[in-house]
């Protein structure tokens, strides 16, 4: 489903509207960002931050993919999540935003999960400018970075948000070199068991992740968040974590900075070179989004 404003909009409005982006990156950036696509893949605590600044930075097309609906619990942490947007669809809500924002914006709404099977359908081969991870489910995000990998797409990737106080120990680093972080841990491992990234303390993956330095603070047990009954935990949901908005907001801002700084470079965004193609497959978990 495509969102098209009914808007009357000309040159001027969008002058108005972003004149502000072309006088900090320059009106070439401005230009390459306006005929941009970039691909969302979660739009919950994190990726909801990350549709919004690339919204609010005149991003041409944005494609949203995640099957999960705004829930009460989402309030705390997801720009979308309002009383009154509980029970939409969480990619619908971010639409409506982005018509209010920049109407100048083709939002492709996919409501659906990525699994590993359906990542030729998702993300094809030359479809996105660039593609955006955050989900937490490691199987599909290994998948989704050999693919992209494979293909040349240029990907950042997103760490875990939950557990965290301090959103000033976020950064930027390859995958392979990224610290205190458990699920990016476990993506590495499948990464080069099933996918043949290389091994050893210097090597690189060539894979952008953003992600936190700060120890996690896990929650007493009977403060954990409830568990979905039907094995429905999704991405970046921060499930069994407190969460808070100071932190899942600020790694959505670094990674749209990232993604913009991509773009915006002459030559963008920096060429990905890409991997053979694994010798196994991993099998599809099915689970995917917040």
């Amino acid at each position: 489903m495509d969102t098209n404003s009914t808007f009357n909009l000309d040159e001027v409005d969008f002058e108005r509207r972003f004149g502000g982006i072309a006088r900090l990156y320059g009106a070439p950036a401005l230009e390459r960002f306006r005929g941009a696509h970039v691909c969302v893949v979660g739009v919950g605590g994190v990726g909801s931050w990350i549709v919004e600044a690339l919204a609010r930075s005149a991003i041409g097309q944005l494609t949203l993919i995640d099957l999960d609906n705004v829930a009460e619990s989402n309030i705390n942490r997801q720009i979308q999540a309002l009383s009154g947007t509980v029970g939409q669809a969480k990619i619908h809500a971010l639409a409506e935003r982005i018509a209010q924002i920049n109407p100048f914006c083709v939002v492709h709404q996919v409501e659906d999960f990525v699994t590993p099977d359906n990542l030729d359908t998702m993300l094809g081969t030359d479809k996105f400018d660039y593609v955006v991870d955050a989900i937490d489910s490691v199987k599909a995000k290994a998948a989704m970075i050999a693919h992209c990998r494979r293909h040349a797409i240029p990907l950042v990737i997103i760490g875990s948000a939950g557990g965290q106080t301090d959103p000033t120990q976020i950064a930027v680093r390859d995958l392979a070199r990224t610290e205190q972080e458990p699920l990016l841990k476990k993506v590495r491992r499948l990464l080069r068991s099933e996918y043949g990234f290389p091994r050893g303390e210097k090597t690189r993956f060539h894979v952008d992740a953003v992600f936190s330095m700060e120890p996690l603070k896990y929650p007493e047990p009977a403060d954990a968040c409830a568990v979905d009954a039907g094995g429905g935990i999704t991405g970046l949901n921060c499930a069994g974590f407190g969460s808070a908005m100071v932190v899942t907001a600020t790694f959505g801002m670094v990674a749209a900075g990232h993604v913009l700084r991509q773009l915006a470079a002459p030559a963008a965004p920096a060429a990905v070179e890409p991997v053979a193609a694994p010798a196994a497959v991993v099998a599809a978990d099915g689970t995917i989004g917040n």
